[in-house]
């Protein structure tokens, strides 16, 4: 009897232990931003409206006997009420200071696009949905959730670089009359230094991405681009230049349409006490077509921001912006105009 109750004691112990699993570690992070936006078009009335900008995420990590830590994150609110990212896949970080994303990785151009100061509001003067210029570096870094992306450990080959690759595949999704992404690859890297007193980042990436469509005329070019970007950090003073240019398939009122374009950005961040100011500057110039034909006339927006933020307690920060637009659409001048913003956020 002696031996069954031992035995029984064991089989339940031994149960209790096996059910109890070590959990990864997670961390909460996240923003709400909510404010007041005055537009006023150029030939149009003017409006105002409540701009919100919501934000929740959970990341998770945990590190495994051999050093190497496995991290994933996804959203559950993004934006003003919209579903979060739930397709984010893990991110596998090495004892050498590499990383490796797997699955939805993301274009390793984009990656290493340097931010350029603008406006911390969220105001803007929308454009007609046919001017097809863009205002990001990041244009043309297309990709589908079936990638990886590996990231080189700091002082890759040379003090202070780092670079990246990334590929995706087919991602097996039926083809339409709308221009898909089939597969991509691409490279970038981050250089920094010291000149001085006077940190300088230097960024850029190359990009080039096959896609396709069931119906009408395939696509002249496919989407693809490079961008160059420099920043330079001296105490609290930051000021940034970047320009792109490229190709991008599946823009425009059908998204069957075909553009050539590049962007000019620069801008200037200074921060004093609990104030930061911020001035960007945006030029833009596109030329689209519909899929497989050529010529046609250039859209153009240039874009001039600023704003001042103002601490005013850990995590709050109130924020004053102005927008100014001046935009040209097949040629002919539209949806010229400017917008105030008033507002504030608080993250955790």
């Amino acid at each position: 009897m002696k031996k069954e109750l031992l035995m029984g004691t064991a089989l339940v112990s031994t149960l209790g232990a096996a059910s109890v699993a070590e959990a990864v570690t997670a961390t909460m992070s996240g923003n709400h931003q909510t404010g007041m936006e005055f537009d006023s078009p150029t030939g149009g009335t003017d409006t105002n409206a409540q701009i919100n900008d919501n934000n929740f995420s959970i990341s998770l990590s945990e590190t495994t006997d051999g050093g190497m830590t496995i991290s994933s994150s996804f959203k559950l609110m993004d934006e003003n009420g919209s579903a979060g990212d739930l397709d984010a896949g893990f991110t596998l970080a090495f004892t050498d200071g590499s990383k490796l994303d797997v699955l939805n990785a993301g274009n390793a151009s984009g990656s290493h696009a340097v931010s350029i100061p603008g406006s911390a509001g969220a105001e803007g003067v929308a454009t007609t949905s046919t001017n097809s210029a863009e205002t990001g570096l990041d244009f043309a870094t297309g990709s589908t959730v079936l990638g990886v992306e590996y990231h080189t450990a700091a002082d890759f080959i040379a003090d202070g670089l780092k670079a990246s690759v990334s590929l995706s595949t087919d991602s097996g999704a039926a083809a339409t009359a709308t221009y898909r992404v089939d597969s991509h690859v691409a490279i970038g890297a981050t250089y920094v230094t010291d000149l001085g007193d006077t940190a300088v980042t230097l960024g850029g990436g190359i990009s080039q991405v096959e896609g396709s469509k069931t119906t009408g005329n395939a696509a002249t070019n496919d989407t693809n681009g490079y961008h160059v970007g420099l920043s330079a950090v001296t105490g609290d003073l930051t000021v940034a230049v970047g320009f792109a240019d490229g190709d991008k398939v599946g823009v425009g009122l059908t998204s069957a349409n075909e553009m050539t374009g590049d962007v000019v950005k620069a801008g200037v961040k200074y921060v004093t006490g609990d104030l930061t100011f911020n001035v960007g500057i945006t030029a833009a110039d596109s030329t689209d077509n519909t899929l497989g034909s050529s010529g046609g006339s250039g859209d153009a927006k240039d874009v001039t921001s600023a704003s001042v933020s103002y601490a005013v307690a850990s995590g709050v920060t109130a924020i004053l912006g102005y927008t100014s637009l001046e935009a040209s659409d097949e040629g002919s001048s539209t949806d010229d105009g400017s917008a105030w913003y008033i507002g504030a956020n608080m993250s955790f």
